[in-house]
């Protein structure tokens, strides 16, 4: 950098560069920056030799340009951090450059943010229930379908906030909830005839199931509503099996104990691999319709193919 600019560490791994009167033309600017930002990257990734091992590192860069308009330090690092998480998604060893659409994309993400968090304090999510007939049309089991009822847009379903609910580790809370309101559920319609034979499946989230404190939280939750754990069935996925799989096992042989079923979802979208399905005490397999075909030899359909274990 020239001596008129500033590095600074700000914090961790975390640096600043601030570059002065690069001129009053934005894309003079930013090619300017972005010049001096790519010079930066390629000397990061230089090897560097350290007690005879040579090493690589890399960095990602976000980059924002302001002139003597009334922006605050604050504002101008919150723009830089933003760019910087977009350079980091896109991969290794590049850069990004705050602008107008990333900053509504926060924003928008803020107010989701925020939307879910009083829509938890104001009892705003609703449960729906898709049924699971027999040959002879009989009900015999359903899967409980999230919906949050938000004021002004009527039934929302988990696709547009599921992903921010686990960012902002909202997910907690709202799983919780679920898994409470289901076992509430069951335990009324055990009272009921008709009903008392149903079993309830429950999408759980690999962030919701990888707490320490899963299997003790469930457990409380069926002694407090007195829901029958025979007819609970957690749907679970891949992608929570191999964060640590070995975890997971034990979770689920513990939780299987108790009575609880369990169905791996979507299967043949992740690993696609059955060596590992011996070690799962599953209940039920339900396989991608992608893969259907290629199985079953079966034509596309618009439904999951479920096999019973």
């Amino acid at each position: 950098i020239r001596d008129s600019d500033t590095a600074a560490r700000f914090g961790g791994d975390e640096f600043v560069v601030i570059l002065n009167n690069l001129g009053a033309d934005p894309d003079s600017a930013a090619a300017h920056a972005e010049s001096l930002a790519r010079t930066i990257l390629a000397a990061l990734g230089e090897p560097l030799k350290l007690r005879n091992l040579m090493y690589r590192s890399s960095a990602s860069i976000g980059i924002t340009l302001f002139s003597k308009r009334d922006v605050s330090a604050d504002e101008l690092l919150k723009q830089c951090d933003m760019a910087m998480y977009e350079a980091k998604a896109a991969g290794r060893s590049t850069l990004r450059f705050f602008d107008a659409a990333m900053q509504a994309a926060v924003t928008r993400h803020a107010e989701l943010v925020e939307g879910l968090r009083a829509g938890l304090d104001k009892d705003e999510f609703v449960l729906l229930y898709q049924p699971q007939v027999d040959h002879a049309g009989r009900i015999f089991a359903a899967e409980v379908l999230l919906r949050w009822n938000r004021p002004g847009d009527g039934l929302v379903s988990p696709g547009s906030f599921i992903s921010v609910a686990e960012d902002s580790r909202l997910i907690h809370q709202l799983g919780t909830w679920v898994l409470e309101s289901t076992c509430r559920q069951l335990a009324a319609w055990a009272a009921e005839p008709t009903l008392a034979g149903i079993t309830l499946a429950v999408n759980v989230s690999a962030n919701q199931f990888a707490r320490a404190d899963f299997v003790d939280q469930l457990t409380a939750i069926l002694s407090r509503t007195g829901a029958n754990p025979q007819r609970l069935k957690l749907e679970i996925t891949e992608s929570l099996l191999f964060a640590d799989v070995d975890s997971a096992i034990g979770k689920m042989n513990a939780l299987k104990k108790l009575g609880i079923g369990f169905s791996l979802d979507d299967f043949g979208t992740g690993y696609s691999s059955l060596s590992y399905l011996q070690r799962l005490p599953l209940d039920q397999l339900k396989i991608d319709q992608s893969e259907v075909p290629s199985v079953f030899r079966l034509p596309k359909v618009g439904v999951h193919a479920t096999c019973f274990c």
